[in-house]
């Protein structure tokens, strides 16, 4: 099933938190809550206002961070995925 937002939304799909210990060593799925970091793989066309819709700020493939306890979670192909307004991302990461 693929999923195809309407106005604002975005679909974003959250990383995998890793913890590292000070000597390096990666310690998979040891998080204590989950991170607030996502990759967006889906946008809507954007919200209208006065008769004009405004542009959409990311784009698929954006790894963003979103604030906490926002957006609807959904289970969609067995995968997890979370439903947010654009206005619940705070920013894109660049790397």
């Amino acid at each position: 099933m693929k999923l195809k937002p309407l106005g604002d939304r975005v679909v974003l799909k959250q990383l995998a938190a890793e913890e590292t210990t000070k000597s390096g060593i990666v310690l998979p799925g040891q998080n204590k809550e989950k991170p607030q970091q996502a990759e967006v793989i889906a946008v809507g066309p954007g919200e209208v206002v006065d008769g004009e819709t405004v542009p959409m700020e990311v784009k698929v493939g954006d790894k963003v961070i979103y604030s906490r306890f926002v957006g609807n979670e959904i289970k969609v192909d067995d995968e997890e995925v979370m439903v947010v307004s654009q206005k619940d991302i705070l920013a894109i990461i660049e790397e």
